[in-house]
């Protein structure tokens, strides 16, 4: 199977920089434009099917994609963003003014197994997504998938690929609108591709 990620368009949350978990934030103009290239970068790809996280930036970007192939889109919650509680819609000032304690441990070498407060762990993360793989997987075993999700999905995915220590997500960068493709064959699987955003070229120094 190839497995195509995509990370979702620009919502109005992520250009200010805000903490973004599962509030369900819309794409704003400049995520639709984003999610339209991506469309037409994948138009020629053989997608079989198209699954994504249920929230409003992730869906309304497959449904863009979907539209080139005829698909419809299958919502799959363990694509969801990870439930970040408190952190929701602080910026990194606020997030180290209100919540230093965290933010320390958050920086250090135990980030997997420390939980944002009222919400996930990374490794919670790691585990839910792998499962949504593994079941994309039972269903496709062959041909190309597209699976569209979030940030931290991706990152925590991609440290378990690459047989990295959670801690190493800082390594990784997913940028919005970027996509990244894997191919899976038994127990083997190739990264063929990570953090694409030629489609998005057009879009520099806008």
């Amino acid at each position: 199977m190839r497995l195509i990620l995509v990370r979702h368009g620009e919502t109005d949350s992520n250009k200010a920089r805000l903490a973004l978990g599962r509030a369900d934030i819309e794409l704003n103009e400049h995520g639709r434009w984003q999610a339209q290239r991506l469309a037409a970068s994948l138009k020629h790809e053989p997608i079989a099917a198209i699954y994504s996280s249920p929230l409003k930036r992730a869906l309304a970007t497959a449904e863009t994609i979907a539209s080139s192939h005829g698909l419809e889109v299958q919502v799959d919650d363990g694509l969801i963003e990870m439930d970040i509680g408190e952190m929701e819609g602080l910026t990194f000032q606020q997030v180290a003014e209100q919540h230093p304690h965290f933010l320390q441990a958050w920086l250090g070498d135990q980030v997997a197994y420390e939980a944002m407060p009222g919400g996930e762990r990374l490794l919670d993360v790691q585990e839910r997504a792998w499962q949504v793989i593994e079941r994309i997987r039972e269903r496709q075993e062959h041909g190309t998938v597209a699976a569209v999700t979030h940030n931290f999905v991706i990152l925590t995915l991609f440290c378990r690929i690459l047989g990295l220590e959670l801690a190493d997500f800082r390594r990784l960068r997913h940028s919005l609108a970027a996509k990244s493709v894997l191919e899976m064959g038994g127990d083997r699987i190739i990264v063929a591709g990570f953090n694409d955003t030629c489609h998005l070229e057009a879009d520099q120094g806008e």
